[in-house]
């Protein structure tokens, strides 16, 4: 009798360890050139906090291509958000004021690093429920924080001036944030925080976000103590309203002048992408502008500057140094030593003399 033979069936075969790109893979088609953040956008199996990789060769790609609230008519009926969030990448987010909150409708910048978030300006504004701004950065920073596994994050909040009502009003939401560190007001103590009480106003501090670091500016000149804030991922150069495109009320021109020198130094060592300073003033038609206390802007130029018009900033204001006057360019108004409210009958060269639309 034949004895029953069993066979164990043979080991299944190994699979090939699966690669694993921590700030995702860049041979990819769809990952073009600077792209680190492909991992936090899909949190299966996550066990530890999400850390990215800051440093790429060129700026971080992100978006800004759409249209900024611009307003109504009668403020009282406008339905827009309070305050109009949109993410230029993952880690990068960009905040504009109602403008029928308050017509200057001020931008506030808030940048994500590793360890730490750091919110630039705080708008024209200090009653939460007009605009609620502590509101919108908590839900953001509750949100990137589900996103990278994480419970918390520290907040720290900086001001491209301490005496710039329009940037520095919604700072009192944030007294007796937890874990929040707010860079003092004060000329004097505000140096000492970025380790510049000694190298005022030719030196340079900095904010560690973890893996991001922000390099800060001094750059008076609109204020006596204005500082710009560069960000190395995005080569963004966030410039208050020392350069913005509007109208510029120049402090002293002579520091004025030395700062804008002193960006242009800056630049010339560093990629700088964009220039996005505190406002928007000046129409898409070269060389206008909208009155102060406008509510409706339907017609706004774009936030963004590119950073050849420092030089041209630079050439101006020399033309107008000791001078009270204003000056109209293209992309910017100069007013030194004159009300905001001026006018002049004096076209300048160089700039086309085009009708702005009307929207009524």
């Amino acid at each position: 009798m034949a004895q029953n033979s069993t066979t164990s069936p043979a080991p299944a075969a190994k699979q090939p360890a699966r690669p694993y790109y921590p700030n995702g893979n860049l041979a990819l088609g769809y990952n073009p050139a600077g792209v680190r953040h492909t991992d936090s956008v899909v949190p299966l199996h996550r066990t530890q906090p999400v850390v990215h990789d800051y440093a790429s060769e060129g700026p971080a790609p992100g978006n800004l291509a759409f249209r900024w609230t611009y307003g109504s008519n009668v403020a009282a009926r406008n339905r827009d958000p309070r305050v109009q969030v949109v993410q230029y990448n993952e880690d990068t987010f960009v905040l504009r004021q109602n403008v029928c909150v308050h017509w200057e409708a001020p931008f506030t910048y808030l940048l994500f690093g590793n360890a730490g978030a750091l919110l630039i300006d705080t708008g024209a504004t200090t009653d939460a429920r007009h605009y609620p701004l502590r509101e919108t950065v908590d839900a953001i920073i509750t949100r990137w924080c589900q996103v990278r596994g994480r419970a918390s994050l520290p907040l720290t909040i900086a001001l491209t001036s301490g005496e710039d009502i329009a940037q520095n009003q919604g700072l009192v939401q944030f007294a007796g944030r937890a874990d929040t560190t707010l860079v003092p007001k004060p000329l004097a103590v505000m140096k000492r925080f970025y380790g510049l009480d000694r190298s005022w106003p030719s030196g340079t501090g900095r904010i560690d976000l973890g893996g991001r670091v922000i390099e800060v500016i001094p750059t008076p000149g609109t204020h006596r103590d204005g500082v710009s804030f560069y960000d190395p991922y995005c080569d963004f150069l966030f410039t208050g309203d020392l350069l913005f495109p509007g109208k510029i009320n120049i402090g002293n021109d002579r520091d004025f002048l030395a700062s804008l020198e002193r960006l242009r130094d800056f630049a010339a060592g560093k990629p700088v992408k964009w220039i996005l300073g505190g406002h928007i003033e000046m129409m898409f038609v070269p060389g206008r502008y909208y009155p102060r206390f406008a509510t409706y802007k339907p017609y706004e130029r774009v936030l963004e500057m590119t950073p050849d018009l420092i030089d041209e900033a630079i050439v101006h204001a020399r033309s107008i140094m000791g001078k009270d006057m204003m000056l109209i360019r293209p992309e910017f108004v100069l007013f030194n030593g004159v009300s905001p409210d001026q006018k002049t009958k004096v076209w300048p060269e160089g700039v086309p003399k085009i009708d702005a639309p009307h929207p009524f």
